[in-house]
């Protein structure tokens, strides 16, 4: 079967491209470090959409509810008295999964190098802790052990990698008899590539503390973070939407960067539109959380509709990633996807990532100016599903109805890179020739 001209023409234009940086030490070492770090970004999800119900309490009388709703309310009751207990298992996975990353992903880097890689974690987790969390009266801070903390985590170990090379390219080690055990070898051998590290890296930290007043991480999402008055407009919107995702695909958390920004903007948006609506008018500030939710359908890039393309695909690493992250992609958690697939550093599917927001944005705005839906007036929960959002924040079916429409329109747009990307993944899996997958 012949591919269209289409999928031939992306297939020729792109499949080069994702050869040559998939193939590349770095990107390559980024893309397997992540990979390894997938079940705890997996099981962290899961204990999060258990600790936020998908139920609103300000929106049902516990008198009237039928069972389903008590149900709901009772999990919603547990979830709050025991919240810290409940998100202890996401605080250990996915909240860590920066630190993580620092280990994993200069392990396979110092793999491809044919180094010592569980040293080369160790120096590049230890120095990471010093940069990130450093130790202040007795505690820890955890901000950036986190996907806060990722663009950090990736550079920290790549350098740290690269300077441990030097240090060996150089020389600069010590020269044992064959008596000598390995393990003490490695240890000796390994102070100096620490302290270098150490001095490099953290005296880096210091000069910013010192100049800036803020470290390393803190001083990238200060750089990273725009102004609140850009995104008071859908173009300004886009824009910022568009920095996230392309944020993402560099590997860094963007959505937690804008996040302040763009919530801030949708609650103060959807609390006039709630005035408005109280005083028997109808809501007409269409920059409402209810926006925030269609440039993340599915999670960061609206990747519900590459999921479901993945639970098809005849590709096995994209069929169980897929099947995995529907239900947490469901709620608006997606890093299985993102970093799984992967969609970071991966110049194929970084264009639909980038390009279906811009267009769920633009649809969602042009929808409410023309009336087809109700602009948001309520604060609807977060972590529950999309479509039970989409009702709660304006009451209207119409808007759940529009919802899956979007999601059509993703699968559209993400389908003609899925297959060329579902074709590059089945020649690795299989050895396939192309006539056989096309």
């Amino acid at each position: 079967m012949n591919q269209s001209p289409l999928l031939e023409k992306l297939d020729r234009t792109l499949s080069p491209i994702g050869a040559k940086v998939g193939n590349q030490r770095h990107l390559k070492a980024v893309s397997e470090g992540m990979m390894m770090t997938l079940p705890l970004i997996v099981i962290g999800s899961i204990f999060l959409i258990l600790a936020n119900p998908p139920i609103n309490v300000d929106l049902v009388d516990p008198a009237t509810a039928n069972i389903f709703v008590k149900f709901l309310l009772n999990w919603k009751e547990f979830a709050v008295n025991n919240y810290s207990m409940l998100t202890t298992p996401f605080d250990m996975t996915m909240g860590i999964v920066g630190m993580m990353s620092a280990f994993t992903i200069s392990y396979f880097l110092a793999g491809e190098y044919k180094m010592k890689a569980p040293i080369c974690g160790l120096i590049s987790t230890a120095v990471f802790l010093m940069v990130s969390a450093p130790v202040s009266e007795g505690a820890m801070p955890t901000s950036f052990l986190g996907a806060d903390g990722l663009f950090v985590a990736i550079i920290i170990a790549l350098s740290t990698v690269e300077i441990t090379r030097f240090v060996e390219n150089k020389g600069w080690q010590f020269k044992f008899p064959d008596s000598v055990p390995p393990a003490v070898t490695a240890f000796v051998n390994s102070l100096v590539p620490l302290l270098l590290n150490i001095i490099v890296i953290y005296g880096i930290n210091i000069l910013i503390v010192s100049n800036m007043g803020v470290n390393l991480p803190q001083a990238i999402m200060k750089i990273l973070t725009p102004a609140l008055s850009v995104v008071d407009n859908v173009w300004g919107y886009i824009l910022i939407i568009t920095l996230s995702n392309i944020l993402w695909i560099l590997g860094v958390n963007g959505t937690s960067i804008i996040f302040p920004i763009v919530f801030s903007l949708g609650i103060a948006n959807t609390g006039i539109n709630a005035d408005l609506v109280a005083a028997g008018q109808d809501p007409n500030v269409y920059m409402n959380l209810q926006m925030f939710r269609f440039a993340i359908l599915g999670g960061a890039g609206n990747t519900l509709g590459l999921i479901l393309l993945m639970m098809r695909s005849k590709s096995s690493h994209l069929k169980t990633l897929g099947r995995l992250g529907i239900v947490p992609a469901m709620c608006g958690i997606n890093e299985p996807i993102i970093f799984g697939t992967p969609i970071v550093f991966n110049p194929i599917l970084a264009i639909p990532f980038i390009v279906t927001p811009i267009i769920t944005v633009l649809l969602g705005y042009f929808a409410q100016v023309l009336g087809f839906i109700t602009p948001g007036y309520m604060v609807d929960p977060s972590f529950i599903p999309f479509f039970a959002q989409a009702y709660f924040s304006s009451m209207d079916f119409k808007n759940v109805i529009f919802v899956f429409l979007l999601v059509v329109m993703s699968v559209a747009t993400y389908y003609p890179f899925f297959k060329v990307y579902e074709k590059n993944m089945l020649l690795q899996e299989n050895g396939m020739s192309e006539d056989n997958i096309a």
